[in-house]
């Protein structure tokens, strides 16, 4: 994790969520969830799934939790991305470790016994409290990648 990630901005009506998207760190899975960024994937889908204290998910174009992209990538984990604390950024999958596309879900609290079996790949840096109050339901308005960096 370092100061020349990407940032994205996702905005709801409930506010925004600034994120640092793990590039060096997960290089495979940041390039496919940038890739979707930049190509308005993202814009007006919703949060379809919400399960207090452990997770928020998005990134279903169906609104169902069953569909994607229509690419996926392989599993890329790290001993040292962990899923310990609200606002980190992981990919779904299906039971194959190798099915992530474009669902992605918000930790909401510490889900450690998913770590080293589904992609961390960022995490909130701004607007955690918004992240917080989204639910089921919720849509994301627009995501985008900045180019600032965090403490700059």
């Amino acid at each position: 994790m370092t100061n020349t990630d990407p940032i994205v901005l996702i905005e709801t009506a409930k506010g925004k969520i600034k994120c640092q998207i793990f590039q060096n760190d997960a290089p495979v899975t940041a390039a496919n969830f940038l890739d979707l960024v930049n190509r308005g994937f993202y814009n007006g889908l919703i949060f379809h799934r919400y399960e207090p204290g452990f997770c928020l998910q998005g990134g279903d174009p169906d609104g169902t939790g069953r569909g994607g992209s229509g690419k996926t990538i392989p599993l890329e984990v790290k001993p040292h991305l962990k899923h310990d604390e609200a606002g980190i950024m992981s990919m779904a999958r299906t039971n194959d470790p190798n099915s992530a596309t474009s669902q992605f879900f918000f930790t909401l609290g510490n889900a450690s016994f998913l770590n080293m079996q589904y992609a961390v790949f960022g995490k909130v840096i701004e607007g955690l409290d918004v992240m917080m109050s989204l639910r089921a339901g919720d849509k994301m308005d627009s995501v985008s990648v900045l180019n600032a960096v965090p403490n700059a």
